[in-house]
């Protein structure tokens, strides 16, 4: 064999070794990769599952969310003629009174009869009360005024001279809540003629 051939089959000697060290290196590196990968998949399931059981344990320890509120008296709406008159007042007062004429005169004092009985407090001079009231001529005729026509009640200082005398003297000591009628003389009213008046008291402060 020349020279030649010996260097040349060395040269082929060396490229395979150099062949097969390569793949050796390459599965080593391989076995290495999937060793370590392995060893991170057995590492998820025991850090997912302290992080659920600290999860449960929080949701444990945590208190229930606190049941709703029950509405309260003073969240309900207000009753019309609320304030000193709140809860005290007739169903019947919601209805627009009838009123008739009276029989005789001319009348010579105040007269007040009353209709519906009161319960809440006593009216006095100097307060700002809310009435609805209906009138006409005490011998009879048409309405000659009426806040049930105008669907709002009236409110005004009693006691203080700001309504007739009538008004002022009569209203004074009924209790929130009633229905009167107060027969009015001339002289206590406009002068011109007695009246008629049905007055509730829905409120006084």
């Amino acid at each position: 064999m020349s020279d030649r051939t010996v260097a040349a089959s060395k040269r082929r000697s060396q490229a395979i070794a150099g062949g097969v060290a390569g793949a050796l290196v390459f599965v080593v590196l391989a076995i290495v990769f999937f060793v370590v990968r392995s060893g991170d998949d057995d590492k998820q399931p025991v850090a997912s599952a302290t992080a659920t059981t600290a999860a449960t344990a929080d949701a444990a320890a945590a208190p229930e969310p606190a049941a709703s509120a029950e509405p309260t008296a003073s969240s309900a709406p207000a009753a019309a003629g609320s304030g000193a008159a709140a809860g005290t007042l007739s169903p019947e007062l919601s209805k627009e009174p009838e009123i008739k004429p009276g029989t005789g005169g001319p009348l010579s004092k105040l007269v007040i009869t009353p209709l519906v009985k009161g319960t809440g407090p006593v009216v006095k001079a100097g307060q700002t009360v809310t009435f609805n009231y209906k009138l006409i001529p005490y011998a009879g005729g048409a309405v000659m005024d009426s806040s049930w026509s105008r669907g709002q009640p009236f409110t005004s200082v009693i006691g203080a001279g700001q309504l007739i005398a009538g008004w002022d003297q009569g209203i004074p000591g009924q209790k929130v809540g009633s229905r009167i009628q107060m027969d009015i003389p001339a002289a206590l009213a406009y002068k011109d003629q007695d009246l008629r008046f049905i007055v509730d008291i829905l409120d006084a402060k």
